[in-house]
């Protein structure tokens, strides 16, 4: 497990030990409200900031983003604006480091395109290879999962699509299923009761992922890693939590 992902454990543990790696990359991004990015990826990035500005060699860093909302990266409901605001203007990871999904395309098809061939510069296998995915879990499953199933032209696979939310601003930008299941880590992070049906119905291995779609997440040759508070895991049974442990 590569640099962040295990600041992220340690922090979560309250574990502060030191640890050292090489370069990583991270994709981050939040989908807990309807409107504006959530609370608790905002607390997340704060606390993650302040505890991680030494730890983590920030210049070996790329960060890219999961999903974003077609607005102006200076709109209050930007993904962008929120890690923005509460990580990266408190860390010292190089501007040129930060791949923020584009949002000025008249054509938002364009704009998953170009967000492509970005992926592309930075990656050569087919799939890219994130050392760490953040997800988040509405109450219907993270939007970006719902709308990745699909091909592209011509029955292509591509690394991003444009696609529509049952929320506004309801035009999305998001990458698609197996870019998440390339990862070499994903981490779930869920706090509240209004999660716990979620979860619970994912955690059961019958739910459909047309209703939630984060039970398609899938890792090929990584680790999956669930982070829910009590009020999240409420309907969580001993058998669940058995299965999601040996999986």
């Amino acid at each position: 497990m590569r640099l962040l992902c295990l600041a992220l454990y340690q922090m979560f543990r309250r574990d502060r030990s030191n640890a050292r790696s090489n370069g990583i990359s991270y994709e981050c991004s939040n989908r807990s409200q309807p409107s504006l990015p959530g609370t608790f990826p905002r607390t997340l990035y704060g606390l993650l900031s302040a505890w991680s500005r030494e730890r983590i060699p920030w210049g070996q860093v790329h960060i890219f983003w999961r999903d974003e909302r077609y607005v102006p990266p200076d709109d209050p409901q930007s993904n962008y604006r929120m890690a923005k605001e509460t990580l990266l203007d408190h860390v010292p990871c190089p501007t040129g480091n930060v791949h923020p999904m584009p949002t000025h395309y008249p054509d938002p098809d364009v704009a998953a395109r170009h967000y492509e061939r970005i992926l592309r510069s930075y990656f050569s296998a087919e799939w890219p290879r994130f050392d760490l995915i953040l997800l988040g879990l509405g109450e219907e499953g993270p939007y970006c999962i719902a709308v990745s199933r699909v091909t592209g032209p011509q029955g292509t696979k591509p690394l991003g699509i444009a696609g529509k939310a049952p929320a506004e601003p309801s035009v999305r930008l998001t990458l698609t299923l197996p870019v998440l299941t390339h990862a070499a880590n994903i981490y779930f992070l869920l706090t509240g009761v209004k999660k716990a049906e979620a979860l619970h119905n994912v955690l059961a291995g019958t739910a459909d992922p047309q209703t939630y779609p984060a039970a398609g997440v899938r890792v090929l040759n990584g680790n999956l890693v669930w982070w829910v508070d009590r009020k999240a895991a409420a309907l969580v049974t001993h058998q669940q939590l058995n299965d999601s442990s040996s999986a």
